[in-house]
């Protein structure tokens, strides 16, 4: 019997029958969405959708629901079939998925090929009107042409009338001006045939009746101008995107292309290929990484005080001076003189500590080297943004991996990094801003922290999600003295030259970590900014009216559900 497409692209298809004037480049959006923009209020709030998804249930038709990414999605093909009751209605699914049917191909090929022959015959037509426009501008100009040559004839009669009456002039005026009446019809005639130009080669003529090239031949689904899903809805859907199951309430599951292990098998090596190139463009950051954000920020700002603490000489003196009384007090046999000349002792060799002779690595205190003297004493401005960047690329790693919580997707390549780092920081990213050229460069500058696995390309976090910050500390403090020994032997390729940023605008927004921070902070590295397809084909289980045609399709997919009465 008929059957009833309930989709907003059936909803558009209605409302330009019924003659409602739709923007003349078509409503955009995507084949399974389009954008209705017809001006009509209860059309374009999809109001029109509601009332027809109301009333469907209580007609006594069949429907089909072509929507490629609900009939993907578990959590709305649940919801299509509370809709329609088992008692009044047969729910099926059709899977169509890999290779197409045979029919399915003759079928998009016979498509094809009529738009092909419209096409053609449309070029036929203006290849007539243009004929039939030269044919005209010819005639004018040969009238034309015919017309100069008779005013031609006459003014040499008139000329001719004019030497009979002047019969007493001499012979030889006579002559001449015989000679110059010859000489104007002659020149007449040049201009004449001067005008005229050879005949163009006439083109050659477009033929009557259509063919597929070997290449469309080969063609099993028609290209369409319109995505059949729009990226930002396929992108928050592809930890969602599964098969049909009877345990979700349908009555029949049919696989129309390929067997259900076969087509389980092409849906999954689909969706791992997709995350790999897709962005999760709602991703937010959760709360592990708020916290641990939270208390680098409060780490950092501590480290920095205590540095620039340590630089003063009046706040470093006064610093040890309180050192020496605290200690003093912790004292509980005060005049001991053996207990004295211990301290005295002590503070000697506070003061001939050899600092650069310390493993950065295994040293007790960071804050105090044994002289007062803070590990980070000698931190430059890229000592400091190696040290924020290789913490914000190890917190963005693990948090990626918890937040998505998608074990096909357990992290991200390199041209998505700039957007997630936007999204949990705030801050633009770019390679250039540390001096580097290729990302391979950059990587080499966080090695200790990050690497890229082979094979996926995805950026890979060393350490575990629970490493301390001081671990972080001590591996830019060894690195540091590593790239001093190199440049003290005169190798100028070790210093590092990163581009100081701009202040940022207090109260910059675009991430979790810098709309908790309201502006820009002194240690972190901002940089130039970084950018970051539904798939192409078929779905549908049944023909459209009117034309009986396939909707377009593709290797992949799942098609849609249908209800029959």
């Amino acid at each position: 019997g008929l059957i009833v497409e309930l989709s907003d692209r059936s909803i558009a298809e209605w409302a330009v029958k019924s003659g409602a004037w739709g923007p003349r480049n078509g409503h955009g959006g995507s084949s399974d969405k389009p954008q209705l923009k017809f001006g009509v209020p209860m059309l374009d709030d999809l109001s029109a959708r509601k009332v027809l998804k109301a009333i469907a249930p209580t007609v006594q038709r069949n429907f089909i629901v072509p929507e490629l990414k609900g009939n993907l999605t578990e959590s709305e093909r649940k919801e299509q079939l509370l809709r329609f009751d088992s008692a009044g209605f047969k729910r099926k699914a059709v899977v169509l998925i890999g290779d197409p049917s045979a029919d399915y191909k003759e079928h998009v090929q016979g498509l094809m090929l009529a738009e092909k022959q419209q096409k053609l015959d449309w070029q036929r037509q203006q290849a007539a009107a243009q004929a039939e426009r030269k044919k005209a501008a010819e005639e004018r100009k040969r009238k034309a042409e015919a017309m100069r040559e008779e005013a031609a004839k006459k003014r040499q009669k008139v000329a001719e009338a004019k030497e009979k009456k002047s019969e007493g002039e001499e012979k030889e005026g006579e002559a001449k001006e015989g000679e110059a009446k010859e000489g104007d019809a002659k020149e007449a005639t040049e201009e004449t045939k001067a005008e005229e130009k050879p005949e163009e080669p006439a083109e050659p003529a477009l033929p009557e009746t259509a063919e597929l090239t070997e290449e469309e031949k080969a063609m099993v689904h028609r290209k369409a101008s319109t995505p059949d899903v729009a990226d930002a809805a396929l992108a928050r859907s592809l930890a969602q995107l599964s098969m049909p199951s009877k345990a979700e309430g349908f009555d029949e599951i049919v696989f129309a292309w390929q067997k259900e292990g076969e087509s389980t098998k092409l849906l999954r090596e689909w969706l791992l290929e997709k995350k790999k190139t897709t962005r999760a463009e709602d991703l937010q950051p959760g709360e592990w990484f708020k916290g641990l954000w939270a208390k680098w920020q409060k780490t950092l700002q501590e480290w920095r005080k205590a540095q620039n603490e340590f630089k003063d000489p009046a706040k470093r003196k006064s610093k040890q001076e309180a050192a020496k009384k605290k200690k003093a007090e912790e004292k509980k046999a005060e005049g001991d003189a053996e207990e004295g000349e211990k301290e005295a002792e002590e503070e000697k060799v506070a003061e001939e500590v050899d600092v650069e002779s310390l493993d950065p690595l295994t040293v007790e205190n960071i804050l105090d080297l044994g002289n007062g003297e803070p590990l980070f004493a000698n931190f430059g401005f890229e000592d400091w943004t190696l040290l924020a960047t290789r913490i914000e690329l190890h917190l963005l790693l693990h948090a990626f991996k918890k937040d998505l919580n998608d074990a096909d997707r357990p992290s991200f390549g390199e041209n998505h990094l700039p957007f997630y780092y936007t999204r949990y920081f705030s801050k633009t990213f770019s390679i250039k801003t540390f001096g580097c050229a290729e990302f391979s460069g950059f990587i080499e500058l966080v090695s200790s922290v990050v690497s890229v696995e082979e094979g996926s390309g995805f950026l890979k976090a060393l350490l575990s999600e629970d490493a301390d910050f001081e671990q972080f500390l001590r591996q830019v403090e060894e690195d540091r003295r590593e790239r001093q020994r190199r440049m003290d032997a005169g190798d100028e390729t070790a210093k590092l030259k990163f581009t100081r940023p701009a202040p940022a605008s207090s109260g910059q927004k675009g991430g979790w970590g810098g709309q908790q921070q309201g502006g820009a902070r002194r240690g972190n590295i901002v940089g130039g900014g970084g950018k970051g397809g539904g798939y192409g084909g078929g779905y549908g289980g049944g023909y459209q009216k009117k034309g009986a045609s396939y909707s377009s399709g593709s290797q992949g997919r799942a098609g849609g559900g249908g209800y029959r009465r």
